[in-house]
């Protein structure tokens, strides 16, 4: 009972920290709009937010080794209050930029210490439903976080004042918890190369949900805004896909499973095409039939990460899987961090449209270079189990462990 109150405690600082650094996005889009930033200056603030993310991958477990997880957690959820509070003190698309960064390496600081305090209380016998109820938690604070813009005034103190209370918030459960602090994890070894080589298409599976999610979460209130929604409107049609892709993870999960994965990759990225045409050409859908659209666009591209990773998995020896993961993880980031400023530059020049077709064009390569791999590479048979893999930090990798059959 302890140890799931321990659980517990680990869960309120998750989603605090997903209501504070998931609401601040949209919020910067629609304040820097009304700050008359351009759309290649807003893009930027995406790039930035997932360039920290990557870096706070990287040396959190460094920090962590230093000062013990409670401190580094401290000092990471401090970085972001920082961040969120600067925004109306210095109002420069540059100083912005600075300030997501910050976030961004205060939100994956946060989670690679969140998920290595879980992997030191993860048993054989809790694996499984402490793994299922942080899935929960993640998924439905992040949407929850994109329901929050419709509330958030852009351009407000208040409304970054709020947002930085959140990251400070998220510091009382972990902080307070009466757990001894667990030993400090070695950091995986990041082989990008060698992970390309041994799975090709995993490798382009995770860059191209790079590209598609970071540039859709970072760029897509751009969209919106363009189109004509009310920031609440943007709210929801931004959660609206978040759930799609949650809700999908299960049945794709139980397809991957039981049919060649590669088909179920390409199958899904090429029904991802045909919805973000959809939206790309959205005259004359409505409001709602935009967000019935957007549903789908959710369901169709976000199990791709989880797709690719797991037919990377089936390609690695057990002993090597969490080094794979983690480095899938740092190949994600490459696309994640790109996306956002090239899709704004594109809807700076192109309108809209630009970001749907964009992300098209990714999965476009992404089900050609599929077909490709079919005609050179037989099917693996020993086969890992689909698992729906957080995109946090790299530590996830070591919470998921693959090949348990």
């Amino acid at each position: 009972m302890r140890l799931m109150i321990s659980f517990s405690a680990l869960f309120a600082s998750i989603t605090l920290l997903q209501l504070g650094s998931g609401g601040i996005g949209p919020l910067d889009v629609l304040s820097g709009l009304q700050e008359g930033f351009s759309n290649a200056e807003i893009g930027l603030l995406g790039s930035a937010h997932f360039a920290g993310f990557f870096v706070g991958c990287w040396w959190a477990p460094r920090l962590m080794g230093g000062v013990g997880h409670a401190r580094a957690f401290a000092a990471f959820a401090a970085a972001g209050a920082i961040g969120a509070l600067a925004h109306p003190m210095l109002v420069n698309p540059l100083a912005w930029a600075a300030f997501r960064l910050m976030i961004g390496l205060s939100v994956a600081g946060c989670y690679t210490i969140i998920e290595a305090w879980m992997q030191a209380r993860l048993t054989n016998s809790n694996r499984g439903r402490v793994m299922a109820s942080y899935r929960t938690v993640d998924a439905v604070a992040s949407a929850m976080a994109q329901l929050m813009i419709g509330a958030l005034t852009p351009a407000s103190y208040m409304s970054y004042n709020l947002l930085a209370i959140l990251f400070c918030a998220a510091l009382f459960p972990l902080t307070l918890s009466r757990q001894l602090q667990p030993v400090t994890p070695k950091a995986p070894r990041l082989r990008p190369i060698k992970t390309m080589l041994t799975s090709p298409l995993g490798a382009a599976g995770v860059i191209v949900a790079g590209v598609s999610s970071a540039s859709f979460r970072m760029v897509g209130p751009i969209y919106g805004d363009e189109i004509g929604f009310t920031a609440q409107q943007i709210g929801y049609f931004l959660a609206t896909v978040l759930i799609g892709g949650a809700l999908a993870q299960f049945p794709v999960g139980f397809l991957a499973d039981k049919l060649d994965r590669r088909k179920v990759l390409i199958g899904i990225s090429a029904l991802g095409i045909l919805a973000a045409m959809a939206l790309a050409g959205q005259s004359g859908l409505g409001y709602f039939g935009v967000l019935s659209v957007a549903f789908l666009f959710g369901v169709f591209t976000y199990p791709v990460f989880s797709v690719s990773a797991a037919h990377a998995n089936d390609f690695a020896e057990p002993q090597k899987m969490v080094e794979l993961n983690a480095s899938l993880m740092f190949i994600y980031g490459i696309g994640a961090i790109l996306s956002p400023l090239i899709a704004s530059v594109l809807i700076e020049y192109f309108g809209p449209s630009a970001l749907f077709v964009f992300i098209a064009l990714a999965h476009v390569f992404l089900v050609g270079f599929g077909l490709y791999r079919m005609l050179v590479r037989e099917p693996r048979q020993r086969r890992t189990p689909y698992e729906y893999v957080p995109r946090t930090s790299f530590t996830i990798s070591k919470l998921i462990r693959r090949g348990k059959r």
